[in-house]
């Protein structure tokens, strides 16, 4: 086998290109290298114009994740030699304005992030005395929901929202039902206001590619069909028994 691989790497720069193209690169092939480090050299020694984001290196921040021929991944878990004798193609995640490079633009994910208002919300003025009491059994009913690192994988394997940008998208609504199924939190009703309707849970059509490419095992696709489900029984509810809410 070579002690050498060639790397494909998307190339962009707003200020002069109109679309991307791709560089090629050969870099060491060590045993122990993942895609991040094969990238962090070519930026290191080859062409320090490169551009991407990566921080801890140890697929807890999220922020490195890259299309590795043409699959969402996180380039600190995508180990070189897998991919050998290549060549490979890395590329900025999919569906997502490019900055520069393989830097991606995040604005618009965050803006959706914060619009299932993803911490516990309280409509009463209690406060323990030490911490709100929450059951094992409780806890899990939405724990693996807590294990998403916003990597936006999902965001680059959805069809939908490659289709349609105003789909709030797997990420953000796996988090809006993490805190929907919390014991402690009393704030799912505002949240099924916002997100029962088109660009919420109802856009997505249960392809499943999100929770297939989550580097943390999170089932997004799961924890959309569990809000359907929970927001029919909340209609039902209303227009069976509208004095409920009065």
């Amino acid at each position: 086998m070579s002690d050498t691989i060639i790397l494909e790497v998307a190339r962009f720069h707003p200020e002069r290109d109109t679309e991307p193209s791709y560089q090629s690169f050969e870099v060491p092939l060590r045993a122990d290298w993942m895609v991040l480090d094969a990238l962090n050299h070519i930026k290191d020694q080859l062409d320090g114009s490169l551009a991407f984001r990566w921080s801890c290196r140890m697929g807890i921040c999220g922020s490195c994740g890259m299309m590795v021929n043409g699959v969402p991944s996180l380039t600190c878990e995508s180990l070189l030699m897998n991919f050998a004798p290549g060549p490979v193609r890395i590329g900025p995640l999919d569906h997502f304005p490019v900055i520069k490079d393989l830097a991606i633009e995040m604005d618009e994910f965050m803006g959706k992030l914060q619009k299932v208002r993803p911490w516990i919300v309280r409509k009463d003025d209690y406060v323990p005395k030490r911490e709100f009491i929450q059951t094992p059994k409780q806890l899990a009913a939405f724990q693996q929901f807590t294990l998403c690192i916003n990597c936006m994988l999902c965001y680059a394997a959805c069809p939908v929202y490659g289709l349609d940008p105003s789909f709030t998208g797997p990420a953000a609504l796996a988090l809006a039902e993490r805190y929907n199924l919390d014991s402690r939190d009393q704030g799912s009703a505002e949240r099924t206001d916002l997100l029962a309707q088109h660009d919420g849970i109802w856009d997505c059509t249960v392809v499943g590619e999100c929770s297939e490419v989550c580097p943390k095992n999170v089932d997004p696709s799961l924890a959309i069909q569990q809000y359907k489900i929970s927001a029919t029984k909340d209609w039902f509810k209303t227009w069976l028994m509208p004095w409920g809410n009065k």
